[in-house]
């Protein structure tokens, strides 16, 4: 391999990465939230499929992009709405109701969504960073996402506000004691159902960027069970929106070996490369769920059988 080829394969990856990881770092994003109110929204799966299935819908029924965008968005609400307000009905199990919710939005997803396997929708714009060099292969890789810059805003924009706002101490607050929430005078199951929403819709952006951005079509094998990843993504990440970060481009590296190598013309254990995301989830759990590590940085009350 020539050093040429070298540079060729980096790219890719790196570009790869910020293309796989952008509905990941989104759906880890919503799931933050979700989590720091002391919820867990194991339906994101459903979530994702569902709004990915909207967004393209949207885009295609309007001619924009964006009304795609926003309608996934609103969609994903939607369904985490349902989940916060079951999840705050007495004795409902957060874990039951949220496989509930991943079935549920992925029958709506295939059923609603036959019509839109062959028609073609309005793209996400992309942002070309690779402008300054003559190379097809720099201006590719460095083709960026639109929606993903606003995903980077907003885990800084949830970062600050977890730690300097009013509703962040309170959705803080909420997920480490519901008695003392309770005490302040705050609805926890309020708090609670807010949150689960509003991560329901940064979730859908997540889908949106699958249908209309990469791999920019809908079919029912679309999300491959990025929703589900993004649950173990958020433990790897501790909670914190920045690491969710780092672990979402993490994760879109891995997925984006087995392109780059065939990029490059290495087509070799294509397979083998393309199952390093969910190889990946599996020695982060066992790395990061061990007694001492659990509990670091994990809303208590996540802990607190309902």
């Amino acid at each position: 391999m020539t050093w040429d080829m070298v540079l060729d394969l980096l790219l890719a990856i790196i570009g790869g990465a910020v293309r796989v990881g952008t509905p990941f770092l989104f759906v880890s994003l919503g799931e933050c939230l979700t989590e720091k109110s002391g919820r867990i929204n194991l339906g994101l799966e459903g979530v994702l499929v569902f709004s990915a299935m909207a967004g393209f819908a949207g885009a295609y029924a309007t001619g924009s992009p964006w009304l795609g965008v926003l309608l996934a968005g609103v969609s994903g609400a939607a369904l985490a709405l349902l989940h916060g307000l079951l999840c705050s009905l007495p004795r409902v199990s957060d874990i039951a109701t949220g496989i509930a919710l991943m079935l549920l939005g992925a029958g709506l997803a295939f059923y609603l969504g036959k019509a839109l396997i062959q028609p073609q929708a309005p793209q996400i714009p992309a942002i070309g960073l690779g402008a300054w060099s003559s190379s097809p292969a720099v201006q590719s890789a460095l083709s960026v996402n639109a929606l993903f810059p606003i995903g980077v805003a907003l885990a800084g924009l949830l970062s600050w506000g977890f730690a300097n706002t009013r509703f962040g101490l309170v959705v803080r607050m909420a997920g480490d004691s519901s008695d003392a929430a309770r005490a302040l005078g705050h609805s926890v199951n309020r708090v609670r159902i807010a949150a689960t929403t509003a991560g329901g819709f940064i979730a859908g952006l997540g889908g949106a960027s699958l249908s209309l951005h990469y791999p920019g079509s809908w079919n029912e094998g679309l999300s491959s069970g990025q929703g589900l990843i993004a649950v173990a993504l958020v433990i790897f990440a501790r909670w914190h929106p920045w690491r969710c970060l780092g672990a979402a481009l993490l994760f879109g590296g891995a997925g984006a070996i087995g392109p780059a190598l065939q990029s490059v013309g290495i087509s070799g254990g294509t397979y083998l490369f393309n199952a390093m995301p969910y190889a990946l989830t599996l020695v982060i759990l066992v790395a990061t769920c061990s007694p001492q590590r659990a509990i670091r940085g994990a809303p208590m009350e996540l802990g607190v059988s309902r």
